[in-house]
């Protein structure tokens, strides 16, 4: 099953329809950005938050599971707790700001 385009509509509207968060459709399903980095995926019409040190927070409120067959766990935000944890833009900034900054590769000719 696919995530429908109204669910990622919901999840953005959610967050406060700010520029800081993004999403990219990929095979039917979708990756949550937060200022250009994943922060999550959308799957199955679930938002998968990152299990990292940052999203913390979300351990006594969400179950954990993976988004797909062979991924690692991320906390799963249900339509009920996306009206429940209003920190859940917060704790996404946090997450996109502790992981690392790409670098664009310098191609050698």
């Amino acid at each position: 099953m696919s995530t429908k385009k109204d669910t990622i509509l919901f999840i953005l509207k959610k967050l406060g329809n700010t520029s800081r968060f993004t999403t990219r459709a990929m095979f039917g399903e979708y990756a949550l950005y937060a200022d250009n980095k994943v922060v999550g995926l959308v799957c199955d019409d679930l938002l998968y938050v990152k299990n990292c040190s940052a999203s913390s927070f979300l351990e006594k409120t969400c179950e954990k599971d993976s988004p797909y067959p062979g991924a690692k766990l991320y906390y799963v935000v249900d339509e009920e707790k996306l009206d429940m944890l209003v920190a859940l833009p917060n704790i996404l900034l946090m997450i996109a700001k502790s992981l690392p900054t790409k670098h664009k590769q310098i191609e050698n000719r």
